[in-house]
């Protein structure tokens, strides 16, 4: 089975531990089966690169590591990083902010 994540692609989040602590990004992927989310610009790692044609360099290049999913908290346009919580509108179930009840 497979897990639910709160956080889904193209959410901003921030990220409350670890070396980017306070940075705020779009999540680019969400890998279910690791726990992880990869945030574009944040946890930034080198990387040796194996050059695969004649136009691509090569070399040691910086790419975004994921960061495990605890680590990020998802951001309300009003009041910040949040947690979140669900209503039932209708048939539809809408992810909203536990603080403000707006949904995100």
């Amino acid at each position: 089975m497979e897990k639910k994540f709160k956080i889904r692609k193209d959410d901003t989040v921030e990220i409350i531990a670890g070396k980017d602590k306070g940075k705020r990004g779009a999540v680019v992927r969400v890998l279910r089966d690791k726990d992880r989310v990869i945030v574009a610009g944040a946890n930034l790692v080198k990387k040796a690169m194996k050059r695969r044609s004649q136009q691509d360099r090569g070399g040691i290049v910086e790419i975004e590591a994921p960061l495990h999913v605890s680590n990020v908290m998802i951001v309300c346009k009003k009041c910040g990083p949040v947690r979140i919580g669900y209503k039932i509108d209708g048939d539809k179930k809408v992810r909203v902010c536990r603080k403000c009840g707006e949904a995100l």
